[in-house]
């Protein structure tokens, strides 16, 4: 089991954002979460140990053939892939 990363805030849903520690978008997409408030959980999969970052990686194929980064699933029903600031609000604002 993976350990993922709380951000406090309001429980609009159960949002969990797979990023990587140096990317632009994944701050982005953080950054607009805390600025409206929701209560996320977020994983760095680039520092994860080698067999935890595989497990993680498959789990993000069943939302995102691509495996591109950030990959936000919303309630385990939703995801929303890269940095897309007006889905983002119409689904948690």
């Amino acid at each position: 089991m993976v350990t993922t990363n709380h951000v406090d805030g309001k429980d609009k849903s159960k949002v969990m954002i797979y990023a990587l520690s140096t990317c632009i978008w994944c701050r982005k997409t953080k950054e607009l979460l805390e600025k409206m408030g929701v209560a996320y959980d977020y994983v760095y999969v680039d520092l994860l140990k080698r067999d935890e970052s595989m497990e993680v990686q498959k789990e993000i194929r069943k939302w995102n053939p691509s495996s591109s980064f950030p990959t936000m699933v919303i309630n385990n029903k939703k995801a929303i892939l890269g940095f897309d600031e007006n889905a983002i609000k119409k689904e948690l604002g």
